[in-house]
């Protein structure tokens, strides 16, 4: 029996011998990948479909986000409304979310109705219809949605340092504007669905307490659809960034707080640097204990947070730093930021914050492992990348075993002000 009185022993996190739990990958009758984790202590599922259907391979702006979105708004035999409300009915909660390469559809249930729910997913991929009425209302708010937005210069900012980053017309860098909206054609989200939904290139994902054939259940309802069959389009970006790299943007003349935003270009996860630059980053902006946030937010007060972060992109990515601070003292926090490159280029870091970032970065993991719905999301994002479980085990042995000098050279090489690309709205 557990002995209350007395405290357990502390172990640091970097100790934990930390495992990847392994997935279980199946093949439906039409090759479509299932990779399934099963487990958990509640009786819920989720179910993940990813199709290569991102705005990396739309022909025409906000294409793939509107098809994605227009998914759950009606099919040859259901409204919207008799979709939401066939979901809602069971307590089952049915997304949808587009990025840069892939578009997706998750279901979250109870696991006993599995079965009845995963028939309608399977509507939504093979039936769905565009109604003409769901689509002006789409455009409608998405417009009002964005006029608003367009007041706050923290979305502003987000929008304009990654046309810097990557050229506008490339898919990470371009964005919105009411004008696209206008332009959006029914016809041109019918193609695309047809292209990239029904015909088109899909992986799927299981996690929680399965059902006992849950396998067996997706093969009957999406193994017989001619998903995988035809080869994905051949399509390429250049990367054109912008020329300057210094910007200042008046977005409200009135406006008190200023959205800073600093970023250079960075490798995709493939590049050995990419898990030594992880640790370098929390060090320096990564984490609530991160010297940017000890020094702008706590000791100076010019925000209530500063982060630094390496973006989540699959082809190419971009080492950021961002933050909102009051306009009279935006200037003072860049020169800030730069004063902590300068010190992490100049100086060693300290065994006892090395050890600190260690046990911080060790025990974020653990926290990310907790349950199968975090494990099947990691292994999503390794299989999406083209990459396996050693590269988990190899991030693992770098935080270990990365050493001050490296950490220091790393600095040098990367965090020079530079290789930055520089932007403050107001």
């Amino acid at each position: 029996m557990l002995n209350r009185n007395l405290a357990p022993d502390i172990t640091n996190a970097v100790d934990l011998d930390l495992k990847l739990r392994p997935l279980t990958t199946h093949t439906l009758k039409n090759q479509v990948p299932v990779y399934t984790v099963d487990g958990g202590a509640q009786d819920v599922v989720m179910v993940e479909w990813v199709f290569y259907a991102g705005n990396w391979y739309e022909q025409k702006n906000i294409v793939a986000a509107t098809t994605n979105f227009m998914l759950k708004n009606g099919t040859k035999s259901r409204s919207a409304f008799a979709i939401n409300e066939y979901f809602e009915f069971y307590g089952a909660y049915l997304n949808r979310s587009c990025y840069n390469e892939t578009a997706t559809i998750t279901l979250h249930c109870l696991s006993k109705h599995l079965a009845e729910l995963l028939p309608v997913v399977a509507e939504l991929i093979t039936e769905s219809v565009f109604p003409q009425e769901e689509l002006a209302i789409y455009k409608q708010n998405q417009k009002q949605r964005l006029e608003v937005n367009l007041r706050k210069c923290d979305f502003i900012a987000n929008r304009l340092i990654d046309e810097y980053l990557f050229g506008f017309d490339h898919p990470y860098g371009k964005y919105t504007s009411t004008l696209d909206y206008d332009q959006l054609d029914r016809v041109e989200l019918e193609a695309f669905y047809q292209q990239f939904y029904q015909n088109g290139r899909c992986k799927i994902f299981a996690a929680g307490k399965l059902p006992a054939d849950t396998v067996g259940m997706i093969d009957r309802i999406f193994g017989e659809l001619p998903l995988n069959r035809q080869e994905m389009p051949k399509v390429q970006h250049p990367v054109l960034p912008a020329a300057e790299k210094k910007y200042r943007i008046i977005n409200d003349e009135q406006g008190v707080q200023g959205a800073i935003r600093l970023a250079m270009p960075f490798p995709n996860r493939h590049h050995p640097d990419f898990p030594k630059v992880q640790v370098l980053n929390n060090i320096f902006g990564g984490f609530f204990g991160s010297r940017l946030m000890s020094n702008i937010r706590e000791d100076k007060g010019y925000t209530y947070g500063i982060h630094s972060y390496l973006q989540n992109h699959i082809h190419h990515s971009a080492w950021m730093v961002s933050t909102e601070a009051g306009r009279d003292v935006c200037e003072a926090t860049i020169t800030e930021v730069y004063k902590e490159m300068q010190v992490l280029r100049d100086e060693a870091v300290d065994a006892e914050e090395l050890e600190l970032v260690r046990n911080y970065m060790i025990g974020s993991l653990l926290g990310d492992l907790d349950g199968p719905f975090q494990i099947i999301s990691r292994w999503k994002t390794y299989l999406l990348n083209g990459l396996d479980e050693n590269y988990f085990y190899n991030s693992i042995h770098t935080i270990r075993t990365i050493t001050a000098p490296e950490l220091q050279a790393l600095a040098n090489q990367y965090l020079q002000p530079d290789n930055f690309y520089e932007l403050v709205v107001v």
